[in-house]
């Protein structure tokens, strides 16, 4: 792996996402399908469909389970959300986004075994990184592949390369390149300075703010770099430039209200804003 880390700036995004063709439908942009929200965690789920619309996806369908569709369907209408039909749900979508609220009951655990059974462009965040790092090291080499992005904590990191949150910290960059060369794609470690790696490329990030440390924050993200892969981004470009927007739009918040009680959904109509370069 390249040794030389790349800041992510302003520039990334216009070089990444030019303006779109006067001709253009909703085809040419992908279809993400979110899968989460397991009894009692719908919300995070939901945030992460919401902010897939919010960041261009050209169609944002959520699995989930059945008292969840009617708060969807509230917050984001534009979100296709269903609990049946999973397989049909799978068939047609480009990009698929695992674990906001996804649980590691049997619920949760069936889907998981459905989606690494796939072989589309995959996103896991959360629960279904606690999934995958639970099952045997033999299982986890041989469902390494290159088209998937991990997008761990570190205590989600810890898990999944068996050691402990303060050895992920202690050296974070050796962290990310040891997660990438195991499980393989991209891997971004968020925290303060999150850090992205791919199969050649390391980026960093120098956005971001301690008002983002709240639940869901997190779940935004992820939404934010699924519609960036659908609209044809590779993982590694995705993962940088979702999570530049993601802190950008966090840091803009906090300059005019605070970072105390900066809430995920707040910063979605500023991603609008940052994607489209009004802001």
């Amino acid at each position: 792996m390249n040794g030389n880390i790349q800041p992510v700036t302003a520039q990334w995004l216009t070089r990444l996402l030019p303006a779109r063709q006067r001709q253009a439908h909703k085809g040419h942009f992908g279809h993400v399908l979110v899968i989460g929200g397991d009894h009692g965690y719908g919300g995070a789920a939901i945030m992460a469909a919401q902010s897939a619309v919010h960041c261009g996806a050209g169609l944002v369908s959520l699995f989930t389970q059945p008292e969840h569709i009617s708060a969807t369907l509230s917050r984001q209408p534009e979100v296709m959300v269903s609990h049946q039909h999973f397989s049909n749900m799978l068939a047609r979508a480009t990009v698929l986004l695992a674990g906001p609220g996804l649980g590691l009951r049997s619920w949760g655990s069936a889907l998981m075994a459905q989606i690494l059974a796939s072989d589309k462009p995959l996103l896991l965040d959360a629960d279904a990184l606690n999934y995958l790092a639970a099952l045997p090291q033999a299982e986890q080499q041989q469902l390494k592949r290159d088209n998937w992005l991990l997008t761990p904590h570190p205590g989600e990191a810890a898990r999944l390369l068996g050691c402990s949150s303060a050895d992920i910290q202690h050296n974070r960059l050796a962290a990310v390149q040891q997660l990438q060369q195991r499980f393989g794609g991209t891997v971004l470690l968020k925290g303060h300075a999150s850090l992205i790696a791919g199969p050649q490329q390391l980026a960093r990030l120098d956005c971001g703010n301690p008002g983002m440390a709240c639940g869901g924050m997190g779940d935004v993200l992820s939404g934010i770099i699924a519609a960036l892969l659908a609209q044809g981004l590779t993982g590694f470009d995705a993962a940088a430039l979702g999570g530049w927007l993601h802190g950008t739009a966090a840091d803009q918040l906090a300059a005019i209200q605070g970072e105390r009680g900066l809430t995920p959904t707040a910063i979605l109509p500023r991603l609008q804003l940052l994607l489209n370069g009004k802001s």
